[in-house]
């Protein structure tokens, strides 16, 4: 059996993806819709506090095309900690006017790919803990899209031999640090969480950047012989104001 790699893992993450049922807010008399507001404008106080303190993380963004209308990023210590911000959305007034469009959970990982034999504990090191423990930023834009490895019988990726692996991985890698600090990039784990193997959130205030560093990343062996992809989603930052903008009638 070939080697598996070691994954180092961190905070976990929901991409809770919503559409908003225009006619029933509409139909909402000024009152009601005020009322959902305000729960709504509370819970992402709420969030905004828990990231201030370093606890976890919460971005939102809302979603061009017709897939969503807008998402809801958490990271969180625990899956726990995911379901009860899920429960307490789902509990607002605001809630009965949106729909369930799409959903992703998993981990943020960091692989020993790239990573050279220490016996130094790498939890130690504090960069290793801003990268699986990582505050999202506020960044214009947002690009997620889940991923898997194939498993075809002629491009099996998992009956490579781990050198074969991590050279390639390492060729990718240099592709994405070229786009140091014109995109931010998490990737999160779902391997037995969810449909697909690995989560992919891009972050950047040039959407033109999503479509060259994924261009790019075509060409390259390990996504052009070994990359499959999902649907992809991309949008504009939110916070309460733009909220309230956005749902204005």
């Amino acid at each position: 059996m070939n080697e598996a790699v070691a994954t180092l893992e961190g905070w976990y993450a929901l991409h809770d993806f919503r559409t908003i049922n225009w006619t029933a807010w509409k139909a909402a008399d000024d009152e009601e819709r005020a009322g959902a507001l305000e729960e709504l404008n509370a819970l992402i106080h709420e969030w905004n506090t828990i990231s201030a303190e370093g606890s976890g993380s919460t971005a939102l963004y809302s979603i061009v095309g017709q897939k969503a209308d807008f998402v809801m990023m958490h990271l969180r210590e625990t899956l726990e900690d995911l379901n009860q911000i899920e429960t307490e959305f789902n509990k607002t007034t605001f809630a009965r006017f949106t729909e369930k469009a799409y959903s992703y959970v998993s981990v943020v990982e960091l692989s020993s790919y790239m990573a050279g034999k220490s016996e130094e504990d790498p939890m130690l090191n504090p960069q290793v803990v801003a990268r699986l423990k990582p505050a999202l930023p506020a960044a214009r834009y947002i690009c997620f899209y889940p991923m898997n490895k194939t498993r075809n019988l002629s491009d099996n990726w998992y009956m490579l031999p781990m050198e074969e692996r991590r050279e390639m991985i390492r060729s990718h890698g240099l592709i994405g640090r070229s786009y140091a600090g014109k995109v931010k990039q998490i990737i999160t784990g779902s391997v037995g969480l969810d449909d697909w193997e690995w989560g992919v959130t891009l972050f950047s205030d040039d959407a033109l950047q999503f479509k060259k560093l994924v261009y790019e990343m075509r060409f390259d062996e390990a996504s052009a012989r070994f990359g499959e992809f999902g649907a992809f989603y991309v949008g504009s930052l939110l916070d309460s104001e733009k909220f309230e903008e956005m749902l204005k009638l």
